[in-house]
């Protein structure tokens, strides 16, 4: 049994459909259901109910989740250690970001991780679940996270260090040719599905504040930040996404915000740590990252600006 194909079953029984699951494994539907119908013939038995729509998992199978879970855990676990078995490289760092993260702040984190002689650095680019996974079962060093500034999360206050390393805001955007076509009482719009961070972000602290004679018609749904990027370049809807994200397309006129119409909601970067993680290399890089970064303007931490080294801009 494969640690993806764990996964993979544990991805349909979260989301509740073969479409979802294959947007959360970042794979196309069709090649998810291939890998799906390959898991089915490697193991010799069904799994899966086909005669409901959407497809989902046989009630049997979903009573073996917390024993998938435990699995699929301690599989991570096995293969890190394996990895790391009389490793000699010593300096090798590695840290998983969530998707829009990947894109708009880890080549500054490498860049600064690479000044300090740490290569290779090693990126992982997943959802906020994932990413804390990574770090549970010790597959990265560190995590780096969007959070809503005041929200109250023991869970992550017990079990992790925290450092603030920037910050970022989430705002509505569109392409020009839509803006004009809105009408005042409804827009189309790009949403996220409610179990993933930046759905339960909108629903949370953005929604409440909308107009309530406002009509949202929801154009597409999408876990992928990415995806809802290209989604609002395309003119299907407004999507809510990070300025980090979205900066060079507004600066282009590829896309206009419209925060001075609609609610916004800022974002703290933060970098988790496991709180009893050892090693001396990794104290030092954690004691040093953030006055190491040098974060563009959008994107430095509020009251930190100063503690900053400049160093030219990664190539992006």
């Amino acid at each position: 049994m494969r640690l993806e194909w764990i996964d993979d079953i544990l991805a349909v029984l979260e989301t509740g459909s073969l479409a979802r699951a294959a947007e959360k494994r970042s794979l196309t539907q069709s090649a998810f259901t291939r890998r799906v119908r390959l898991i089915e013939e490697s193991i010799g038995a069904e799994l899966f109910d086909r005669r409901r729509k959407p497809v989902t998992l046989l009630a049997g199978v979903e009573a073996l989740a917390p024993e998938l879970r435990a699995l699929s855990m301690r599989l991570r676990q096995v293969r890190q250690k394996l990895k790391t078995a009389n490793s000699q490289t010593g300096s090798t760092l590695s840290f998983a970001c969530q998707h829009a993260i990947t894109t708009t702040l880890s080549p500054w984190i490498v860049r600064a991780l690479a000044a300090q002689g740490i290569v290779p650095v090693k990126v992982r680019s997943s959802n906020q679940e994932e990413c804390l996974m990574l770090l549970l079962s010790a597959e990265v060093d560190f995590v780096v996270m969007y959070t809503v500034h005041d929200t109250h999360t023991p869970f992550l206050e017990g079990a992790f260090e925290t450092l603030a390393l920037g910050h970022d805001i989430l705002i509505p955007v569109c392409a020009p040719s839509l803006r004009d076509s809105i009408p005042s009482s409804r827009f189309p719009a790009i949403s996220y599905p409610s179990d993933v961070f930046l759905g339960q972000v909108f629903d949370r602290h953005i929604a409440p504040r909308l107009d309530r004679e406002l009509e949202i018609i929801t154009k597409a749904e999408t876990a992928l930040t990415l995806a809802a990027y290209e989604f609002a370049l395309s003119g299907i809807g407004i999507a809510w996404l990070p300025r980090s994200l979205v900066i060079e397309a507004l600066t282009q006129g590829t896309l206009i915000s419209l925060e001075a119409d609609l609610p916004v909601q800022p974002l703290d970067i933060k970098a988790f740590r496991l709180s009893d993680h050892g090693g001396s290399q990794s104290h030092a890089v954690w004691r040093d990252l953030l006055s190491q970064i040098a974060l563009p303007e959008h994107l430095k931490p509020r009251g930190h600006a100063d503690a900053l080294l400049t160093l030219p801009a990664p190539d992006l």
